[in-house]
Order: C-alpha cells, then structure tokens, then sequence
C-alpha cells in the first residue's frame, strides 16, 4: 500500500476527528476505507494517492483500515469496501463505493479542490521563450530583474547582451559579454559575440536590395552572395543566410580565405546545436566539405 507523505496518512479512531474532521475545515480531506483482503482496494489505493499528491497539499488523503478501525466503520456506516468519502468543512459531501476510473474520482473532486497554481516559469526560460518570438523588449524586462536578483548569471548576461544588441546598442552588449567569466558557456558566449559581428558587418554594406539587384545581374558575384547573407544574418532570416553560404562555400570555398567556411561554423554557434537548421545545414557542410 502507499507510503505516507505529508498529504497521506493512516486515520485511527484515536486521531481521526483531528486528523479528517479538523483538518477538513481547512483542506479537503478524501477518506479511504479499506481492508488488507479486498483486492479492489489494493487496486484503488495508488491511484488516490497519485490524485492526492497532483494535489500539491490542496488535498489530503486518510487511509482506514476497516478491520483494524471498527469503531470508525460503525460511525460512519460504511457497508461495502473499498468506499471513498471526502469530508470539506468538517462533513462529508461526496463520495463513491466500489472501483472508479481515475477520470470519475477527479470529477468528484473538482467542485470542492482547487488545483495548485501553475508554477511558476523560469525567469530565463521566460526570457528564452520571448526572445525566440521576437519579443525583445519583453524578454529584456524579465531578465532585468532576474540580473537584479544575481548578476553574475552568466546564460542571463548572454541573452541580455543579445537583446541589446538586436536593438543597435552594440557597444552596450559587447560590455556585457566582456563582463561573463564562465566557461560553461562558451558556445553560448561565442554566438552572441557572432551576431554582433553579423550586425556590426551589414551596417558598413549595402542594403539587400541592392544586393539583390546585383545577384540579378550576376548571379556569381561571390561578395553580393557573401554581403546578401550578412545582411540576411542580421535580421534573423537565417535559412537564406545559411543556403547561400553553404552555395557560395560549394562554389568557391577559398574565397576571402575561407570565409563562407568561417561564417557557417559562426552562424552554427549563434544558433545553437539543438537548432534544426544547424541539423541541416552542418550535415549539408559535410557532404559538401567531403
């Protein structure tokens, strides 16, 4: 049978009034009649408490063993095994007998248990989630409390440098990134500084317009397709950028001493190995590299 925890416990004549009737007045409590020879019972028992502990502590469960609390049995009537009452407020108000599917006992219980509040994200995750929809200011704002808090948070200081940086304070992001000491983040750390060159480079270069024109009238002039995908690096179209590297790399591979090369492994790091493009394209890079 289950284990007590601090939200299941044996009742016992001695200590049921305190432990269901009291405690009731400020928790539900399910009440679980048992007996060690009823089979439906064993098979009952952990999936209430399975329910009770999804409860977080807004629900407890007393378990009673009939042969052993006769005493309780009488009081409460109880005829046939396995029966569940929930006591609120120091009286029962509902209940079943026999065997349930997990799915009746729950609705049983939604009217009188609240469920626990969600928990609550974590503050970076937060600040990921809102930065990869774009939503820059919004992450800002979660992570500048969270460096509030501890200033030292290295993956925080990353991701903060990378806010600033995608709202053209470059100098400012780079501070940042100079200030992070941790080498558990070296990857991290190395895409970060990758996107501020990006951004930094497709300042100094034409537009993509421009460059598109050019590509139209030469569709092998290597510095448009190279400058086209800096600038395509810098506003986060990175499946374009990554395809006419890897074509340019394909073409001329030697061109401005490797640089298509150098410039995918950057944009690899900027985007992280998990990324599904970074899937793509290294496994493109190889075929072609070999």
């Amino acid at each position: 049978m289950s284990e007590p925890t601090p939200y299941i416990f044996d009742a016992t004549t001695a200590t049921f009034d305190q432990a269901v009737i009291q405690n009731s007045f400020e928790k539900p409590v399910l009440v679980d009649f048992w007996a060690e020879w009823c089979a439906p019972c064993k098979a009952l028992m952990p999936m209430l408490a399975q329910i009770a502990e999804s409860y977080q502590g807004e629900l407890l469960l007393a378990k009673v063993d009939c042969d052993a609390e006769p005493d309780v049995v009488s009081r409460f009537g109880i005829r046939s095994l396995p029966t569940v009452v929930l006591f609120k407020d120091g009286q029962p108000v509902d209940g079943f007998a026999g065997a349930q599917p997990e799915s009746a006992v729950r609705a049983m219980l939604e009217p009188h248990v609240q469920m626990p509040p969600p928990a609550a994200a974590d503050p970076l995750e937060q600040a990921q989630a809102l930065f990869a929809e774009g939503r820059i200011t919004d992450a800002e704002a979660v992570l500048v409390t969270l460096l509030g808090e501890d200033n030292t948070n290295a993956a925080a200081l990353i991701l903060y440098a990378r806010c600033l940086a995608e709202r053209g304070e470059l100098s400012e992001a780079q501070t940042v990134l100079d200030a992070v000491k941790s080498d558990d983040h070296k990857a991290a750390l190395a895409g970060a500084k990758a996107q501020i060159t990006f951004l930094r480079q497709a300042a100094d270069l034409p537009d993509a317009a421009d460059l598109k024109a050019r590509l139209a009238q030469n569709p092998q002039d290597d510095e448009a397709v190279y400058q086209l995908a800096v600038q395509q690096l810098a506003r986060q179209q990175y499946d374009a950028a990554l395809d006419g590297l890897l074509k340019l790399f394909t073409r001329n591979r030697s061109y401005s001493e490797g640089l298509p090369h150098k410039t995918l492994l950057q944009v690899f790091e900027l985007l992280g190995n998990d990324h599904p493009l970074v899937t793509v394209y290294r496994r493109k890079l190889f075929a072609a590299l070999y």
